[in-house]
């Protein structure tokens, strides 16, 4: 289906308007170097020099009418509106110059009151294909009365930013102008600007109509019982989301509102390094025709893909829409959520592997979004390194981290929701002594939240954060559960948290202004 792009100074003859799969892909093989077909029928593609997103290449545009609410800084990097006008018209400009583009036209957010109709142009069947599987594709008698978008991604794909305009710091330039309701990409073939580009739109709308958008995974059981699943990378979000007792809401992006939670996404884009029918067999079986592969290797005779190859790049991607995976919730909304879970993997071992959070500890943990990462080898540095990223995804956040967290405090309160702090990291001592939690005692772990086998339980008090450790959980051993227990060397131990916790607070000084005092004081002391 074709359309007139006049309105955009776009007047490029083939205009490719929600194409179907073969299609897309027929053109993609005929005129996308590298592009293949998997043995599984999945469509691999390349994504050119950037296999990933460009953080300090992303800009929002400064408006009096906007600039109040935005937490500017190192990640909410400001634009001046002349530049950005340039950055768009290099973009149009290019879109003008090729033969033919490709126009995505569908939904972000599966709850019709909140919803946004977005509009993608772009110059590459891959990225059609991706968008159309990452947003919620309209019938076609929706597409027949879709009307104006309310944002439009003009993607120019490889065409550069000229690094010599006011602000620009490479040839890559993401803007966003949310007057306009415009967002620019130069400079980068990598898919996944364009689909978190449009999280950070409903990260910036949301808060104003008092839904909480948030970047975690999302279930609902048997009893219509909804689990939400923050964490950081590492730390078992995809894996322990995908519970075949319970139905997939969403693996990545979703909002809360006084109705409850839905899925902003149609899709899923899951990690594919080391990717296995055994370890991920929701995802290994999604991977099939219509499924974009980013960025693996593959032999060129057989077409099987190597999942372990990363020598393009270690964040090889499978993007697919979420009707791929077999246990899912749709539409991909559902009621309240009963339990709040923030998953961190403590490489320094201090942390109890469950532990149950007030509302004021679920915010302080909310804003901090820790995890810790096992150090590489260089220079003989094996210690763990603390890595804080709030609300679990400050890449995309646009208020102050306290904005959202006192909308997850309310959402706690309102609806009664339990919160929960799991580490699937380290025991016994910290990366080098102790080793990883089992997995099947994550996995018990989390069975016994969702059957509420802690409502009742007796707890002890960890004397740093003031958590809460049950004393008893199902399938796992009771010393497993108090981690101080689980060190040979007590004063190790003590030693370890006490560097933990100063981390914590050297991390929570830069939102102190702006933070509640009743969060301030869920945080951690040395003892």
């Amino acid at each position: 289906m074709s359309l007139d792009l006049s309105i955009y100074e776009i007047d490029t003859k083939n205009v490719h308007r929600n194409l179907s799969v073969p299609e897309l892909y027929e053109i993609a093989l005929r005129h996308e170097e590298g592009t293949a077909i998997s043995d599984k029928g999945a469509l691999l593609v390349y994504s050119g020099k950037k296999t990933g997103r460009s953080p300090k290449d992303k800009r929002i545009v400064r408006t009096p009418k906007s600039e109040n609410n935005i937490d500017w800084g190192e990640i909410n990097i400001e634009l001046d509106e002349h530049t950005f006008m340039i950055n768009r018209e290099r973009a149009i400009d290019f879109l003008n110059s090729i033969d033919r583009i490709f126009v995505v036209d569908a939904y972000a957010g599966w709850d019709p009151a909140h919803r946004l109709k977005v509009r993608i142009i772009c110059t590459r069947a891959y990225h059609a294909l991706f968008m159309q599987n990452m947003l919620i594709m309209p019938t076609q008698e929706e597409l027949k009365d879709f009307g104006d978008p309310d944002y439009v991604i003009f993607n120019g794909g490889v065409f550069p930013a000229n690094r010599y305009t006011s602000q620009m710091t490479s040839t890559t330039s993401v803007d966003l102008h949310l007057e306009r309701k415009e967002f620019v990409i130069l400079g980068t073939e990598y898919a996944g600007e364009m689909k978190k580009g449009i999280f950070s739109v409903m990260n910036y709308l949301m808060p104003l109509q008092d839904v909480l958008p948030m970047h975690c995974s999302a279930n609902v059981g048997e009893g219509d019982d909804v689990s939400i699943l923050f964490g950081l990378s590492g730390t078992g979000k995809t894996t322990l989301s995908a519970d075949p007792k319970r139905r997939l809401i969403g693996d990545d992006e979703h909002c809360w509102t006084d109705h409850g939670v839905f899925n902003i996404e149609g899709g899923c884009y899951a990690k594919a390094i080391d990717l296995s029918p055994e370890n991920e067999p929701d995802i290994y079986n999604a991977i099939r025709f219509g499924t974009v592969l980013e960025n693996v290797v593959y032999d060129k005779l057989t077409r099987a893909v190597d999942y372990s190859d990363t020598s393009i790049t270690q964040n090889t991607r499978a993007s697919y829409p979420i009707h791929y995976i077999d246990n899912i919730q749709t539409p991909c909304i559902a009621g309240h959520a009963e339990n709040v879970i923030f998953l961190t993997a403590d490489a320094f071992g201090v942390l109890p592997p469950v532990s149950i959070l007030t509302p004021e500890q679920a915010s302080y943990h909310f804003i901090s979004g820790y995890t810790a990462k096992v150090a590489g080898t260089e220079m003989g540095v094996k210690e763990p390194q603390a890595t804080f990223s709030a609300c679990f995804g400050a890449a995309f956040m646009m208020w102050h981290p306290n904005r959202y967290a006192e909308l997850l405090a309310e959402k706690i309160k309102n609806h009664g929701a339990k919160a929960y702090l799991v580490n699937t990291g380290w025991t016994g001592g910290s990366y080098g002594v102790g080793s990883r939690i089992k997995l099947k005692y994550t996995r018990a772990i989390i069975d016994a939240i969702h059957n509420g086998s802690f409502d009742q339980c007796d707890t002890i008090i960890e004397p740093h954060f003031g958590l809460h450790i049950p004393t008893k959980c199902p399938g796992v051993p009771d010393n497993v559960l108090d981690p101080k227990e689980t060190w040979e060397n007590k004063a190790d131990y003590d030693i370890t948290m006490n560097k933990l916790v100063e981390l914590f607070n050297e991390n929570f000084e830069q939102f102190k202004v702006n933070v509640n005092k009743e969060i301030i004081g869920a945080g951690p002391t040395v003892a």
